[in-house]
């Protein structure tokens, strides 16, 4: 089973729809006891990292996340999801984030020709093969909207980047985690791959990862 966490982010039915097309068992959910029984985690999310991290805190579900995180099992993260993976945002004035990957958050700059958010399809350049990418050709397009980008402190977390403006990271992999700034769930068959993929490899999860992270042992 793959679990979505619901958190009030949005987004929830058209990610769940996608991993259903490709044959995934999912279940929408903000109960720690399931998301500890999982095979894979995607945190979805639209909107403000400020009230992303709110909710998450309110609801109890950040220690889950990040003990999730560290019991080895594969983590999407999508749009809102890959920037509060980030140790922080300057979002709202700056707020602190879940610190699974090393940087922070920044606001992309309004230029002539170029508006904020940045809504549509764009390029991703590869930088470094990954297993969620199998099957997904380099410079393929994927639909965003974002006005926030993530700014990673190591270059080897860095997969694929994308040009609006300035360079910025649009997929992110450290360990287990892997997040893509864009939405895999609206852009077509190359998103679709990377569902399939992620699907496959939770797939591959350990059963010793799940009966330790069901105990509390991670």
């Amino acid at each position: 089973m793959i679990a979505i966490l619901d958190y009030g982010a949005g987004n929830l039915r058209s990610v769940a729809r996608a991993l259903e097309v490709v044959g995934a068992d999912v279940e929408v959910t903000q109960d720690p006891a399931r998301i500890a029984l999982a095979d894979g985690l995607v945190v979805p999310g639209q909107g403000s990292a400020v009230d992303a991290m709110r909710r998450l805190e309110g609801l109890r579900l950040v220690d889950p996340l990040l003990g999730y995180a560290h019991s080895g099992r594969p983590v999407l993260g999508v749009c809102l999801g890959e920037q509060i993976i980030f140790e922080s945002s300057d979002e709202g004035g700056g707020v602190p984030c879940l610190g699974l990957v090393r940087g922070t958050c920044r606001r992309l700059e309004v230029g002539r020709d170029r508006k904020v958010p940045h809504m549509g399809w764009n390029s991703v350049k590869v930088r470094s093969a990954h297993p969620f990418l199998a099957g997904v050709p380099d410079g393929s397009y994927f639909y965003f909207v974002h006005s926030y980008y993530v700014d990673p402190i190591e270059p080897e977390d860095v997969v694929g980047e994308t040009e609006y403006g300035v360079t910025f990271a649009s997929i992110v992999a450290r360990g287990n985690v892997f997040a893509t700034q864009f939405h895999p769930e609206k852009s077509g068959e190359v998103g679709l791959r990377i569902y399939a993929n992620f699907a496959r490899e939770c797939q591959r999860a350990t059963p010793s990862a799940v009966v330790s992270a069901a105990s509390g042992v991670v």
